[in-house]
């Protein structure tokens, strides 16, 4: 199974991205056959500080779980506005 396939499945969610060029937290936004969409996260104010297209053949690692994503996912959560 290629990498890019397997990115599918972790579309609109938060991950640890590392490329050729840097590595950041943020969200995968869209995953083509060509291309990631990647919107980065500024893990101080956790806001969107910047959205990227990588190439997929670019991709080194994707981190999904663990502590560091679990405190953004619930730092971004609790900033949700109470419907």
């Amino acid at each position: 199974m290629r990498l890019v396939n397997r990115m599918k499945v972790f579309e609109k969610q938060y991950v640890f991205l590392r490329w050729a060029t840097g590595a950041e937290y943020g969200k995968i936004m869209y995953v083509g056959d060509d291309y990631i969409e990647f919107n980065i996260l500024d893990v101080d104010t956790m806001e969107y500080r910047e959205s990227v297209i990588i190439n997929s053949q670019l991709i080194l690692e994707i981190v999904f779980g663990g502590a560091d994503i679990s405190r953004i996912v619930a730092e971004i959560s609790s900033m949700l506005p109470d419907s």
